[in-house]
């Protein structure tokens, strides 16, 4: 814990805590939520569900007093955390976040969308291990994106399941915010309120543990913040050494038919000098290498690099290196540059760095393509969508091509926007 760096909150000016059930937001974040208080910040909290599954009941007018009473619960211990926070309970069915995943977002985005530039979204850590939590922690993330929202993620069971050599745990990515004291005591005032999962009743223990609620009434909360953080070499390596090809590029019809509509997509027959940034295992490179007359394929892992070596063993004039394309741009120009499936690998700052390098080192006439998938990855800092958004908002590239089907979308840029019509003549002057 005192190796991880401090929660940097001084470009915050709001705070909004979204939790999947009543308690989450308090375990997790209360600390965060009173400390707002002490630092002007205005906070609201959103509760997905109506919390009725903590516990079986054999009727629905139990069900109804059990949904009462943590709505009760909730309110009452943010007004100990916080007593100017506005608090929104959607009163979704416990347990079927799954089925209610477009209710959620079209509730989320109602609020998200009012709030001012600065609010920053707090939510369920996305790889916490317990279904509610995963998918308001998807649903949130989608839904800040679209606002516009940083948004940094809490963990709740993961202190149950967690061990500090975990390769599931983001170490690398977590910030730490310290409490003081009247915080600290705020907090652990406000846990008791729940009395339904923190007190042991005549025919059961209590639903959260003593020794499980310590987890939250330490001087620190954790939250895992990926902002500005890019996916490091090791985790790719850590992918690779556990199988040779992990996602499956050489067996999908999926990522072969990709692969097809992405080498037809380019609009010249041939290229002097091609750049692949994230060849991986080397299938696209495969089919790139008869398009180039030189091809470089760079990649962060070793062992994918050394597999697509392999594959590309009967085309001398493909070669490979292993750098961070983001860090160390090849020297040179290069009039075909390919970025598929790996900008979401990278921080918004990393990959504005990566794609204005693209732009210097594009010749005059070349083509730049970009293809990414769409749907949201735990892992990544971002979406195959915001990588996309992020190069038509910096670049001074002209598109030339836009392909979107709902699992990917697929992109051309050049230095002039001439079709390949117009290129062979075909279209009136």
């Amino acid at each position: 814990m005192r190796s991880l760096e401090p929660l940097d909150l001084s470009m915050v000016t709001g705070l909004v805590v979204i939790a999947a059930h009543p308690d989450d937001e308090t375990l997790g974040a209360g600390g965060l939520i009173a400390a707002a208080l002490n630092n002007a910040l205005p906070v609201t909290v959103i509760i997905a569900t109506d919390g009725a599954a903590s516990e079986p009941h054999e009727s629905e007018d139990q069900a109804d007093e059990l949904r009462r009473r943590r709505a009760i619960e909730v309110r009452s211990s943010i007004r100990i955390l916080n007593p100017m926070a506005e608090v929104l309970l959607l009163g979704l069915p416990d347990g079927h976040t799954q089925e209610n995943r477009d209710r959620l977002r079209s509730l989320l985005d109602s609020h998200l969308e009012t709030l001012p530039t600065g609010t920053m979204a707090v939510i369920p850590w996305r790889g916490d291990g317990h279904r509610d939590h995963r998918v308001v922690g998807e649903v949130a993330a989608e839904a800040s994106r679209a606002a516009g929202l940083d948004f940094i993620e809490y963990p709740i069971w993961m202190w149950h399941w967690g061990a500090p050599e975990s390769d599931a745990i983001p170490w690398k990515t977590m910030v730490t915010l310290e409490l003081a004291e009247e915080v600290q005591d705020r907090k652990s005032r406000a846990i008791t309120e729940f009395s339904s999962q923190v007190a042991p009743t005549a025919n059961r223990p209590a639903l959260l543990r003593p020794d499980f609620v310590e987890h939250f009434q330490q001087q620190v909360e954790v939250f895992i913040d990926s902002r500005g953080s890019s996916l490091e070499a090791a985790y790719f390596d850590a992918l690779y050494a556990k199988r040779a090809d992990p996602w499956r590029l050489a067996t999908r019809w999926y990522e072969t038919r990709k692969r097809s509509i992405t080498t037809a997509s380019l609009p010249l027959p041939r290229y002097e000098r091609g750049l692949e940034i994230g060849c991986s295992i080397g299938m696209l490179t495969l089919d790139l290498a008869p398009r180039c007359d030189t091809l470089l394929a760079v990649d962060l892992a070793a062992g994918a690099l050394d597999t697509a070596r392999l594959r590309l063993r009967e085309h001398p004039h493909v070669s490979f290196a292993r750098l961070d394309a983001s860090i160390t741009f090849p020297a040179g120009r290069f009039d075909l540059i390919v970025v598929s499936e790996v900008g979401y690998y990278l921080s918004r700052r990393d990959l504005i760095t990566l794609f204005d390098s693209i732009e210097s080192h594009l010749e005059p006439g070349g083509t730049v393509l970009l293809c990414h998938w769409r749907h949201p990855v735990t892992d990544y800092p971002l979406t195959g969508d915001e990588v996309h958004e992020i190069m038509r908002s910096t670049t001074a590239l002209s598109r030339t091509v836009q392909h979107e089907e709902v699992d990917f979308v697929l992109e051309m840029y050049g230095t002039d926007a001439v079709s390949v019509a117009e290129r062979e003549g075909l279209t009136p002057e």
